[in-house]
């Protein structure tokens, strides 16, 4: 079988624009609310409030990734609130007011809280917790009550798989989550035929895996090792040993970002002498520089990287809608307001609100069936890159425009480390280093 090409779409927009130079209450709730309800506007219209329901993960397991899911979609929020809000044609203006929850990273507290969010909270519309986990349990939700939820940091295909109709997807799919990777590495050696993969027990890394290992077979590659490892693991020696004894190419999978940062870090302190490694969530991570020369060439995918910027001249040329912000000033303002480059799950919870204003608009309403037809009819661009749903029985709400990089720590120029995207070729930023070592 050929190896898969990128999208056309995406790969044409990262040739067209690579960047050239390159308040809380003892529940664990809080609220955000931007203006008051029933107003009457400057230009005549009423101005109202628009409720966004979600939780976030203040504790547990996915405290790193989903707090900055959090603080992106906070932008987006504060953003449009201090523009004046969501304009209507009618002259309605709707402002937007947030209610969040502590999920402690437990999905039995999704449902709980999500029911809450959609009852007694009567939020209008709602964002997915971080996590394909935790999302799965909101989405059930969601959709027993009529609400339009927009996921993010959620990749697994499963829950689009449901039979939902009100569920939209912002993160390319598990499913194509680490064929890049392979990809990338057919593409530097014809040779390299023997694969070990090593991941998180969890509803999110083993469908990326299982989809992967499929892809990987039908490509010609041997899969050496094919194991999972406990969420809480913090000992991967055993798994060390075994992929030694197989003596694999490369090494894919992880899981999150406690268990790939540590995975990475003890690979590197027994010296595993495999060419390529890639893991996912752990480090498209800033925070996975820290590790220092344990992250030195470690690749791994990514849903969106500062250094790719997609264009509004970019989508025309395409015959596609061009919406929000580019691509420097999300990054700009996102540092400026949290003191921390955005990483992609940043990226992620901005673009989240971004197509949910894009489909109000659109929809010219607030009614989740007609703001449900506008997600349908979805065919944009942002500064994430493309979003269009899957719009058939089978996998409703799936993402089927967005695309991953693969990016790898490489030496820097001002510092040790630097994030360089390695693929697709069309969107470098650097040559990947290859073998390892």
């Amino acid at each position: 079988m050929r190896m898969r090409s990128v999208a056309l779409a995406a790969a044409l927009l990262m040739i067209m624009s690579v960047l050239a130079g390159c308040s809380s209450d003892d529940s664990g709730s809080s609220e955000t609310t931007a203006a008051p309800t029933e107003t009457t506007a400057a230009s005549g219209g009423e101005t109202k409030t628009i409720t966004v329901g979600f939780t976030t993960s203040q504790t547990g397991k996915y405290n790193e990734s989903s707090t900055r899911q959090v603080d992106g979609f906070t932008l987006w929020m504060d953003q449009v609130n201090a523009a004046g809000g969501i304009k209507l044609d009618d002259g309605t203006t709707y402002m937007i007011e947030s209610k969040t929850y502590d999920d402690e990273s437990s999905s039995d507290r999704v449902q709980e809280l999500y029911t809450d969010l959609a009852t007694k909270d009567n939020a209008d519309f709602l964002i997915s917790p971080y996590s394909s986990g935790l999302t799965a349990a909101a989405a059930v939700v969601s959709e027993q009550y009529g609400k339009v939820m927009i996921t993010t940091g959620a990749a697994s295909d499963a829950t689009y798989q449901q039979g939902f109709t009100k569920v939209y997807q912002i993160y390319t799919p598990a499913s194509r989550y680490l064929t890049s990777s392979i990809d990338l590495l057919a593409s530097l050696d014809a040779n390299a035929k023997k694969l070990a993969f090593v991941y998180e027990n969890s509803k999110f890394s083993t469908g990326v895996v299982e989809a992967a290992k499929t892809y990987a077979e039908e490509n010609g590659y041997d899969i050496v090792m094919f194991e999972g490892y406990d969420p809480e693991t913090t000992d991967f020696n055993p798994f060390i040993n075994k992929i030694e004894a197989a003596s694999p190419d490369a090494v894919l999978g992880g899981g999150h970002f406690q268990d790939g940062s540590t995975l990475a870090k003890q690979l590197y302190e027994k010296n595993v002498p495999v060419k390529f490694i890639s893991l996912l969530v752990a480090p498209p991570e800033p925070a996975f520089a820290e590790l220092g020369d344990a992250a030195m060439e470690v690749a791994g995918p990514s849903q969106w990287e500062p250094l790719v910027q997609y264009t509004e001249d970019a989508a025309n040329a395409l015959g596609m809608d061009w919406f929000g912000t580019t691509g420097d000033e999300f990054t700009t303002t996102y540092t400026e307001a949290f003191g921390d480059a955005p990483s992609y799950h940043s990226a992620g919870g901005y673009a989240a609100g971004l197509v949910l204003q894009h489909a109000i608009e659109s929809a010219q309403s607030i009614d989740p069936d007609a703001v449900a037809t506008a997600l349908d009819a979805t065919n944009v661009v942002t500064f994430f890159g493309p979003l269009k749903f899957d719009t058939t029985a089978e996998s409703h709400g799936l993402q089927v425009g967005h695309d991953m990089v693969v990016i790898q720590w490489q030496p820097g120029s001002d510092e040790p480390l630097a994030k360089q995207i390695v693929w697709p070729e069309a969107g470098q930023t650097a040559a990947p280093m290859y073998p390892r070592g």
